[in-house]
């Protein structure tokens, strides 16, 4: 009896051996947090839209082609997320759940009023850190999204006016 339990266990160990070596931790890290950017709905502001208007996430985190102007702000199209050009994927892991959850840049700047991190500054450091594995993941690509338009001039593309009531 005693050698059975211990062969089923010898057993159940090697099957746990064998399913553990097949996904990494990393890889897990980053699932969770493609996970993640789905339901935080990234791709709203950081994928291009298509020709309805409506949000294209399976183009990936590019940057958006469709802007938001802010009063007194300007209009600003969501950024490229992924690795390419100093996107935010190849910040490191710190600066990514810095900007998550404090709203702060690497280089100091704040994100603009539209990003929602203070709805994001109360996720676990684990999630976090598994949105930033994800966006480090991403294939870099370089999209090219139109920069900051100051107040009054013309914009490069389209854009949605956001008004704050008041």
């Amino acid at each position: 009896m005693i050698c059975l339990v211990f062969q089923r266990t010898i057993l159940a160990f090697a099957v746990l051996a064998a399913f553990s070596g097949s996904v990494s931790a990393d890889e897990n890290k980053a699932a969770r947090g493609a996970y993640l950017s789905r339901i935080m709905a990234c791709a709203d502001c950081h994928s291009p839209r298509g020709p309805n208007g409506a949000p294209m996430p399976e183009a990936g985190l590019i940057g958006g082609n469709v802007g938001f102007e802010i009063p007194q702000a300007g209009i600003v199209w969501g950024p490229n997320l992924t690795p390419a050009n100093g996107g935010a994927g190849s910040w490191s892991t710190e600066e990514i759940v810095t900007a998550l959850t404090t709203g702060v840049r690497p280089d100091g700047r704040l994100l603009i009023p539209v990003m929602p991190w203070p709805a994001y500054a109360g996720l676990t450091t684990q999630d976090a850190e598994a949105l930033a594995s994800y966006l480090q993941s991403l294939t870099p690509d370089d999209n090219p999204v139109p920069g900051l338009i100051a107040p009054g001039e013309n914009a490069p593309a389209p854009y949605f006016t956001i008004k704050f009531p008041g």
